[in-house]
């Protein structure tokens, strides 16, 4: 198998089979992302205890890599530090904005190295990173309604 074969099968496997979807409570803030060019859709709820991303549910529409990066990114955030998940963020989007050229790095990103070859394709890119830009969004959110309450 080679290794465009094995990043295909991924990120259908991820989209097959999402991990984390479906909107689920408590959660700290809500948004809607829309990618205009192509029309995928995202609600994504963040849910913080303390500075840990204790849960990221989602309500998804639109194509396979835009629903397989929304589980993906679920896989790999929840569980972590908001900072240790931006910069999670930080290199999935350093690996979608590389146009193929970046090694992706497997014991960071894990199954987010199936991406790599999205990467070629501009068009594609938005779809890969609108649920991680959804999370950013949300996060930041929650992380400021935090700051204000704790006033």
């Amino acid at each position: 198998m080679d290794v465009d074969s094995l990043y295909q099968e991924i990120i259908l496997d991820h989209y097959k089979k999402p991990h984390g979807a479906g909107l689920r409570d408590p959660y700290e803030a809500e948004v809607h992302h829309v990618n205009p060019t192509c029309g995928d859709e995202i609600t994504l709820r963040v849910h913080l205890e303390g500075d840990r991303v204790a849960d990221v549910s989602y309500d998804a529409e639109g194509c396979s890599i835009s629903q397989a990066s929304a589980s993906v990114l679920n896989d790999l955030v929840v569980g972590k530090s908001v900072t240790e998940g931006m910069a999670l963020l930080d290199e999935f989007q350093t690996l979608m904005q590389g146009r193929g050229q970046v090694e992706p790095d497997e014991d960071v990103l894990e199954d987010g190295i199936a991406f790599a070859g999205v990467a070629q394709f501009p068009a594609r890119v938005k779809c890969a990173l609108l649920s991680w830009m959804a999370w950013k969004d949300a996060t930041a959110q929650a992380v400021a309604n935090e700051s204000e309450e704790g006033r």
